[in-house]
């Protein structure tokens, strides 16, 4: 890297590479799914040495202490997300305050920090398997198209696997005082009460989520590269210019599927009986499913009510991406990675 005329010019290869870790960096802390992001691409080198289960592990608690230390702003968001009316954000604060004092903020956090590891192998398996499909034998580096099917994919997969472990933090960051002892009791109870369908319940919305986000956010941060390029056709970008067209393009990828969030987490918060297998809305009884929850929203809470919560979704990414980099720099050095 070279510093010219205060711009970092980069080749266009590694401006690419940095962009797209970024955008993928912002994106685990977005609310699109929880983390639908693309795994990490290794090296040969660092596949033969074992390398990269290092890069995994200091992601591992890169993404435990940064999670840990927004869980308030996390738990605030699911809060808000289940609210039919339009609540304040410090009246909802307060209200967490009071009701469980300072300890409540963190409650949901442990299954969060938990389900890191299981959700990053099985991603990182799968990931390396439908990359193997897509470049069969051929061993060229993969477009950033390609990275994006490939993570979504693998995406799929983890989420299926670990999803039930998504239902519990959310039960678990709404509960009251004294209504459940542990993680082991709170799954017991969920499931002799609703049954193991209630450990699914959200799974659509929650999958369809990559699927705007991926699009819109692809589709924005070419169309303003290939913006510039086509009036500075002979000079490079800067990295902060596209670093800029990455923020932008993730925030709409946000806006746009953040509903399918918030729909996830009102039907993984509904209590439902196994009997019945219906759910309540304002005294309404109807079958627990997205369309149904989509239309009541917008009949009762208008389009806006579809976006509770997004504020401090938004206010926890800038902390979280810069609390991840920084222990994730240390943990690598500690692990004995080579960060040059």
């Amino acid at each position: 890297m070279a510093l010219e005329q205060s711009h970092l010019h980069i080749s266009g290869d590694a401006l690419e590479d940095i962009l797209f870790a970024f955008r993928e960096l912002v994106a685990k802390y977005l609310d699109i799914g929880e983390d639908l992001n693309v795994p990490d691409d290794f090296t040969q080198n660092e596949m033969q040495t074992g390398m990269w289960w290092r890069h995994l592990a200091a992601g591992g608690v890169a993404g435990a202490v940064s999670r840990t230390c927004t869980a308030p702003l996390d738990r605030l968001k699911v809060f808000l997300q289940v609210q039919t009316s339009k609540q304040r954000i410090s009246d909802c604060f307060k209200y967490m305050l009071k009701e469980g004092g300072v300890s409540s903020l963190w409650r949901g956090n442990f299954v969060n920090v938990l389900k890191i590891a299981p959700e990053s192998a099985i991603k990182f398996a799968a990931y390396e398997q439908v990359k193997r499909l897509i470049r069969g034998n051929d061993k060229r580096q993969m477009t950033i198209y390609e990275r994006f099917l490939a993570g979504a994919c693998a995406g799929g997969v983890s989420q299926t696997a670990i999803y039930p472990l998504e239902v519990l933090k959310t039960r678990l960051a709404l509960r009251k005082t004294g209504q459940y002892n542990s993680i082991v009791d709170a799954a017991h109870k969920i499931y002799a009460r609703e049954g193991i369908k209630s450990f699914y319940r959200g799974y659509v919305p929650n999958l369809l989520g990559i699927i705007p986000y991926a699009g819109i956010d692809l589709a924005v941060y070419e169309t303003l590269k290939k913006k510039y390029l086509s009036h500075h056709e002979t000079e490079q970008p800067s990295f902060w210019l596209l670093l800029a067209c990455g923020s932008a393009s993730s925030t709409l990828g946000q806006v746009c599927s953040y509903p399918l969030a918030l729909i996830r987490t009102r039907l993984q918060a509904q209590v439902i009986s196994a009997d019945s297998n219906t759910m309540m809305i304002d005294g309404t009884a109807m079958q627990p499913n997205m369309t149904n929850v989509f239309r009541r929203i917008v009949q009762t809470e208008g389009p806006m009510g579809l976006y509770r919560g997004i504020t401090p979704n938004f206010i926890k990414v800038l902390p979280a991406v810069s609390i991840s980099y920084v222990v994730y720099e240390y943990t690598s050095r500690a692990l004995g990675v080579n960060m040059t």
